[in-house]
């Protein structure tokens, strides 16, 4: 039996394995609010594990609140990941792949320095914090632009969790 274009064509399709899922946002849409959210993603993921190194490496007097606290904040953090990526792949994209995809993509600047006393590691985390409710902010402009009322719902409380994170942070390095 012989087949038809059309079949061959289908049967091309199939084998790529598409992983776009349909969306009535449009393509434009899409495409920005994927490329933002992967953005987002990234630098979620370079803010848990700075936390993390801190939470892993601080010392001094306050050790015990300062690694609570820093315990506390990444596990908020890494929290939001999930959703993060879902959300991506609900719109219709694809989202991080791996290490390097989110090296490529963070903004988060890393910290491997062998030691950083705790109040610099808290004021870097506070001041990363800041970055990211600004980020978080302008990526709820653009759902707002696409109508995208689920994002931005969840954007609403992940803004909210890093505000009270950032006013932690504020508050333990004032003097």
């Amino acid at each position: 039996m012989a087949e038809t274009k059309s079949d061959l064509k289908k049967a091309a399709e199939r084998r790529k394995a598409p992983l776009a899922t349909p969306s009535d946002l449009g393509d434009n849409a899409v495409r920005d609010l994927t490329g933002a959210l992967n953005e987002l993603l990234a630098d979620t993921f370079a803010l848990f594990l700075k936390t993390k190194n801190f939470h892993w490496h601080v010392s001094g007097p306050h050790f015990r609140d300062y690694h609570l606290l820093l315990d506390e904040q990444s596990a908020q953090i890494i929290a939001m990941t999930d959703p993060i990526a879902e959300r991506v792949r609900k719109l219709g994209g694809t989202t991080l792949r791996s290490i390097g995809h989110i090296a490529r993509l963070q903004r988060v600047e890393d910290n491997d320095a062998d030691y950083v006393d705790p109040e610099g590691m808290l004021a870097e985390l506070r001041d990363d914090t800041k970055d990211l409710i600004q980020r978080m902010r302008t990526v709820h402009e653009l759902t707002d632009e696409h109508n995208d009322f689920a994002t931005s719902s969840l954007l609403d409380v992940w803004i909210d969790e890093a505000e009270k994170r950032h006013w932690f942070l504020f508050e333990a390095t004032r003097h």
